[in-house]
Order: structure tokens, then sequence, then C-alpha cells
């Protein structure tokens, strides 16, 4: 694979508390080269701070808090100037940062982008963006997605507890399903099954869910609404990895790369879960299910806007984030 352009690299130093003991601190990785396609617009840099702080700002201010030592963004180079003007700049001097470039020639060598195609290569391409900036334990989040701070703090103990030169042992958070609605219609959730040691053993997508009668449910294949626990674990994308991880997902996106079928349907994408799943499957690796106390929020509609602008409020109010975080 080529090596990926980083134009971005603020080596200050911030002194804050460590709430994590570690020789090698963790790396957060935020994935903000998708458009947002069910919210118009580009909705990792709208503002729903008091200052115009994004969702992005707030996961950085707890990631910081958390122990992690490093920002490394992922985004399209269209995005560049408003990117550096409207986020980069108010990083500096707090966590160095660095930034790669999602694109669809972005492909290992003997490989072309079909010529029609137009949408990324998904979200654990965007991932090997940053293989050649990432050499410690790390966790990929989404930019959109509120996470909350004690997420930030187990996932961040997690990497940062694991013995040196640690591989295959990987974990994800798994948000509880009750914690993680919109009040402005159905989300799709990864659902989560675990084993008794509390590893990973699939996650099963479920596009409809929502509350019904009080019980939160999801529509399954016949189109019945199926009861689930309040507290069930489902996938929010935040993971956590080793640099290893890079090399088994070179080796596989190689593989997705060779199946024709992938090739000729535009919209294929190199998800996250299918590289996970590979490696659960093949008993690669582990995924540690990690779980949180933590309440999601997102903008997944339009109208989700003001009340995600009113928890955030809400959370200064009580002394959680300050008014102003950078």
């Amino acid at each position: 694979m080529r090596n990926w352009k980083i134009i971005s690299n603020f080596a200050h130093k911030y002194h804050y508390k460590q709430k994590i003991s570690t020789s090698m601190k963790p790396t957060l990785l935020l994935l903000a080269a998708g458009m947002g396609s069910r919210y118009g617009g580009l909705k990792q840099l709208d503002g729903l701070g008091p200052n115009g702080e994004t969702i992005m700002d707030y996961s950085i201010f707890d990631a910081i808090k958390a122990g992690f030592g490093k920002i490394v963004f992922v985004i399209r180079k269209d995005f560049e100037d408003d990117f550096r003007n409207k986020i980069l700049s108010k990083y500096e001097g707090h966590v160095p940062v660095e930034l790669c470039f999602q694109s669809l020639d972005a492909l290992p060598e003997g490989f072309q982008c079909p010529a029609d195609r137009v949408k990324p290569w998904g979200t654990n391409h965007a991932v090997l963006m940053a293989k050649d900036v990432i050499k410690e334990p790390f966790c990929v989040i989404n930019c959109d997605d509120f996470y909350n701070r004690d997420a930030f703090q187990v996932i961040g103990k997690f990497l940062a507890d694991l013995p040196e030169g640690s591989r295959n042992s990987y974990a994800m958070v798994g948000f509880r399903v009750g914690n993680t609605l919109s009040d402005n219609g159905t989300v799709a959730r990864g659902i989560c099954s675990k084993d008794d040691k509390g590893n990973l053993t699939s996650v099963v997508e479920r596009t409809e869910i929502m509350r019904v009668d009080g019980s939160v449910c999801y529509k399954d294949e016949q189109g019945e609404w199926v009861a689930v626990e309040d507290n069930t674990p489902v996938s929010m994308n935040m993971w956590g990895f080793t640099p290893d991880y890079f090399e088994h997902s070179e080796a596989y996106f190689k593989e997705f790369l060779s199946d024709p079928k992938n090739m000729e349907n535009l919209k294929a994408e190199f998800f996250i879960p299918l590289m996970v799943n590979k490696l659960i499957n093949e008993n690669t690796a582990t995924v540690k299910v990690l779980d949180t106390t933590s309440k999601w929020f997102g903008v997944t509609y339009s109208a989700d806007r003001q009340s995600v602008v009113d928890k955030i409020q809400s959370l200064i109010d009580e002394g959680v984030y300050p008014n102003k975080l950078f």
C-alpha cells in the first residue's frame, strides 16, 4: 500500500491529569470521511455546543480526559480547508493531531477503482488509511456519534492495560440498546451476542429498533416486533484494536477487491464488522464486549438536532463539560 500523506501534526504537549496508568497512551482514530446520508449537509461540522462545538469536540475532550495521547482523523481531501479552519485549529496546544485522507483510488497495488464508483470503500478502508501513523493501541469511533465519557474511560482502560506487543486481543464498547434510541424514528443497530467469557460471538444488524409499548423491540425478517432487554449490548462502532489489525485488514481488503462481485457492485463496502466477524469466526482474534453506562446520542434525523443541543446544554449545566471546551 502506498504511503498515505500526513499533513498535520501538532506536537504540542497538553498536561492533563491522566485517568489511566499506561506507558503507551492509546490513540483515538476518528472516521470523518462519511457523507451523512440521512441528515443533509456536512454534519461532522455542525456546531451543536454553545460555542459552535461539534460532537467530535466532545469526543476528543472526553478522550483526553480518559488518557488518550494522540488524535488521528480520516477525512476526504475536498473537506480539508473547511476541516482545518473549523476543527483542527482549536486543538493546537492541547493534543497531537494527525490527518489522513480516504479516497477512492487509495487501493493496494494492482487494483483500480471502477470508473463509475462514487461511494467510499467503507469504514474498514477508512481505518486502513491510518496504518502508517498509528503504532500503538487505538480506539476507532464515528465522528458524528456522541458516545459520552464513561465509554472512553472503559475502552481507554482496556487499551492501556494491554501488555506491550499484544496482538489479536481486541474490544468493542457494547452500549445498552435502551440507551441508544431516537425519539424521532427507528434506528439501525448491531445487536451483539457474547460467550461466557464476555467475548463477542456475533453482531446481527437490525435496521428497525424502537420502543413499542415500553419495551425495546426490533423488527425481524417476518416484519414482527421482537422484544429485547434494555441492557442488550449493541455496537455503536466504538472498537479497540492494536496495530496488527492493519495487517489483517490489508490482507482481507485484497481478498475483498479480488472478488468480482465487490468490484461490479458500486456500493459494496469493506466494513469493520466484516473484518471483525472473519477474525472471530476463524479464531484469529477475540473481541471483548465492554459494558458502559454511557447514553449515546446523535443526529440520525434532522429532527434530532435540537434534542442533541438540549442534551449537551444540560450536561454543561450539570458541570460534566465546561461551557467552552478548547
